[in-house]
C-alpha cells in the first residue's frame, strides 16, 4: 500500500558479540570460527525428556517461544501484562488464544531491547525459523503463521531439531523418585543421535522447613525400599536413589539452596526424627539441610557423581503470583551469599579429594574474584560455574572472565551451561558463549598476553574439554 513503510529487517550481524575494535575482532573471528562449529555439550538444564522420547511436535509459537520461558514472562509482566494474560501455568491453550499470546510479545518487543532474551529471541526466529521481520504488532500474526507452517513439518520435530543443534549431550533436572523411564527409552533406541542423561536435584527432600517435606521423604523411603524413619535411612534411601541415576547414565547432583552451609551436626538423628515429628525448631530444620549438603559431598565422594551448587535465590518472591500460577514463573529473586565459610566444614573435608568435583554457581557476582576464584585457584575440588539465569548475559559473562580468570586461570572453570527450558534457544545460548569468549580471548592476544594458537586451544578447551571434564561426560 502506497505509503506504507516496509517491516524493519531482524538483523543479524556475523561479527555480533564481537569486540568493535577491528584489530581485535579479526583475532576474535578466528577463534570463533574454530569454535562455532563444535558439538553441544549441555551439562545442566531444564529440558523435559519425554518431549524427546515421545518427539510429539511442538503444539504452537506461544507454547514454544512465551508460555513456559520465565526469562521471557517476567520481563513481559514488568510492563504490565498478567501472566494469565500470557497463558502460563495453563497447559495447550487454544489457537485463537495462542494467537493472543503472539501478539502481546510482539507488541512488547521493544521491552526485550537489549537483554539476552531477546538476543536468543532473535537468533531462534531467524536461524531455526527463518524468520526475515522484525517481531512487532504488525508482523505478529506474519510471524505466527511462518512458525506454526514449519511446525508442521518433521524438520521440527523435537528429535529433529535436537540433531540439527548439534546437541552431543543434553543433561535434564530430575527428581530423585522419577523412575528415569524417559532417560531409558531414550538410552535403548539407536536411532536417537546423541546422549539425554538425568541430574539427581534432590533439595525438596533436604528443605524441612517446606511444606510436605515428611511426605516427600516418606515417599523416597517407598520408591527405595529402605525405612526413612531414622537419619541412618534417610541417608541410605539417598545412596539408593543415587545409584539408580547412575544406572541411568547420571553423572552430576545439583543443589540449590538460599545458602551453601554445611557445618555438621553432633546429633543428626534426633534432629532428623524432630523435624519428622515437626517438633524441630526453625533453626534445627536449616542446621538439618546444612549437615545432609555435607553429607551429598561425601556420598559424590563415594560414587563420583559431580556436586554443583546454585545457591542464593528467594524463591517465589511474590505470594500471590506463586498461588495463581506455581513455581518458576519469573518471580524467583537472587540474594546475597557467602561461600568461604560456609563451606569450610566441606572443604576441609573433601575439597582435595581426588573424586569430587564441585561445582560452584552464583547469581551474586561480587564473589567472583572475592571467593570463587580464589576458591577454585586453591581447591583440586573446586571449580567456579559459568555465569547462569540472570548473569547469562554478554556483559555478565565478559565480567566474570575478568574476575575469576586472573585467580584461578580458564581450567578451573565449567564451560559453558545453558540452565534452559526453551528447548529452541539452546544452540543460541551456547553460540552467544563462544562469540564471548572468543572476544575474550582476542584482547588478550591483542594485548600479547596469549599467542592466537594458544588462545585457539584455550577457545576449544572452554567449549569441548571443560564441561568433558569437569562433569565427566
Amino acid at each position: 500500500m502506497v505509503g506504507m513503510s516496509a517491516p524493519a529487517a531482524l538483523d543479524r550481524h556475523p561479527d555480533r558479540l564481537l569486540p568493535a575494535d577491528p584489530g581485535v575482532r579479526a583475532i576474535a573471528r578466528r577463534l570463533y570460527d574454530a569454535v562455532r562449529g563444535l558439538p553441544i555439550l549441555s551439562p545442566h538444564g531444564h529440558v523435559d525428556p519425554r518431549m524427546l522420547a515421545d518427539d510429539v511436535p511442538f503444539a504452537d509459537p506461544a507454547g514454544l517461544f512465551v508460555t513456559p520461558d520465565h526469562y521471557v514472562t517476567r520481563l513481559l509482566h514488568a510492563s504490565g501484562v498478567s501472566l494469565a494474560d500470557l497463558g502460563v501455568g495453563q497447559g495447550p491453550l487454544p489457537e485463537a488464544e495462542s494467537r493472543q499470546v503472539w501478539r502481546r510479545l510482539c507488541t512488547h518487543w521493544s521491552v526485550l531491547a537489549g537483554t539476552p532474551t531477546r538476543y536468543w529471541l532473535e537468533s531462534e526466529l531467524a536461524e531455526v525459523f527463518d524468520i526475515a521481520v522484525r517481531p512487532s504488532a504488525a508482523t505478529a500474526d506474519t510471524i505466527y503463521d511462518q512458525v506454526a507452517e514449519r511446525l508442521t513439518k518433521d524438520a521440527y520435530r523435537p528429535r529433529a531439531l535436537f540433531e540439527r543443534f548439534g546437541i552431543e549431550v543434553l543433561a535434564t533436572t530430575d527428581d530423585p523418585c522419577d523412575d528415569l523411564s524417559a532417560h531409558a527409552e531414550l538410552a535403548a533406541d539407536p536411532a536417537f543421535p546423541g546422549r539425554v542423561i538425568p541430574t539427581f536435584r534432590p533439595d525438596r527432600y533436604l528443605e524441612a522447613a517446606a511444606p510436605g517435606w515428611a511426605d516427600a521423604v516418606a515417599r523416597l523411603g517407598e520408591v527405595s525400599g529402605v525405612d526413612t524413619g531414622s537419619w541412618a535411612g534417610w541417608v541410605e534411601a539417598m545412596e539408593s536413589r543415587r545409584a539408580h541415576f547412575r544406572a541411568h547414565g547420571a553423572t552430576s547432583a545439583d543443589h540449590s539452596h538460599e545458602d551453601v552451609g554445611t557445618e555438621p551436626l553432633a546429633d543428626p538423628d534426633r534432629v532428623y526424627r524432630a523435624a519428622l515429628a515437626g517438633t524441630a525448631s526453625a533453626a534445627e530444620r536449616v542446621a538439618l539441610r546444612r549437615h545432609m549438603l555435607l553429607e551429598m559431598a561425601r556420598m559424590s565422594c563415594d560414587d563420583g557423581l559431580v556436586m554443583t551448587l546454585h545457591p542464593g535465590v528467594r524463591r517465589n518472591h511474590h505470594r500471590p503470583t506463586f498461588e495463581a500460577h506455581g513455581p518458576d514463573t519469573g518471580h524467583d529473586i537472587p540474594l546475597r551469599v557467602e561461600y568461604t565459610d560456609a563451606l569450610r566444614p566441606l572443604l576441609e573435608r573433601f575439597g582435595t579429594h581426588p573424586s569430587l568435583h564441585l561445582v560452584l554457581f552464583t547469581l551474586d557476582e561480587t564473589v567472583f574474584s572475592r571467593e570463587l576464584g580464589p576458591l577454585a585457584g586453591f581447591y583440586p575440588a573446586v571449580y567456579v560455574g559459568a555465569p547462569w539465569w540472570f548473569l547469562d548475559a554478554p556483559d555478565a559473562v565478559r565480567r566474570f572472565r575478568g574476575a575469576v580468570t586472573e585467580s584461578a586461570g580458564f581450567r578451573r572453570t565449567s564451560g559453558f551451561i545453558d540452565d534452559t527450558r526453551a528447548f529452541c534457544s539452546i544452540p543460541a545460548r551456547h553460540d552467544m558463549s563462544r562469540r564471548l569468549d572468543s572476544g575474550y580471548l582476542a584482547r588478550l592476544v591483542a594485548e600479547h598476553v596469549l599467542g592466537e594458537d594458544e588462545a585457539g586451544e584455550i577457545a576449544v578447551d572452554l567449549v569441548d574439554r571443560r564441561p568433558r571434564e569437569v562433569f565427566k561426560l
